[in-house]
């Protein structure tokens, strides 16, 4: 299992560096992580992606700063806590993370080649239950 997912990732991060390489920053596979957070959680703060992540608080500030001064990310003051700031995509954050979309999109279809309908019915259901085995354990 651990092969498979590693070679999707690496898959996906080599077209995604190629792609992002082209434009006016080079993103890591942090910098990368941490976009897509924010892509499906707008609005959420640093302190959010600390928990989600489990990474170290210095780690994810300096993440955040990196990708706000290169425009990815937009950040304002949060009305009912001052101390706190909600981050959402900037216009080239959410280019990226519609790229990534893509890119693991047209990805998926080449992993699941050769596989009729039925087969990959039966993938994805397995795959819920493998995924449901994970959160229930994580909980």
């Amino acid at each position: 299992m651990h092969a498979i997912v590693h070679l999707y990732r690496s898959q996906q991060m080599r077209g995604l560096r190629a792609d992002v390489q082209s434009g006016s920053h080079e993103l890591a596979h942090m910098e990368i992580k941490v976009l897509r957070f924010f892509g499906r959680h707008p609005g959420a703060t640093q302190s959010d992606l600390v928990a989600h992540s489990g990474r170290d608080k210095a780690q994810v500030a300096r993440l955040i700063k990196g990708l706000r001064d290169a425009g990815m990310l937009d950040a304002t003051a949060d009305e009912a806590d001052r101390r706190s700031t909600r981050l959402t995509l900037s216009s080239a954050g959410q280019a990226v993370c519609e790229e990534l979309h893509r890119q693991s999109g047209a990805l998926g279809q080449i992993a699941l080649a050769g596989l009729d309908t039925d087969e990959q019915a039966r993938l994805m259901a397995l795959l819920a239950r493998v995924r449901a085995n994970l959160e229930a354990g994580a909980a």
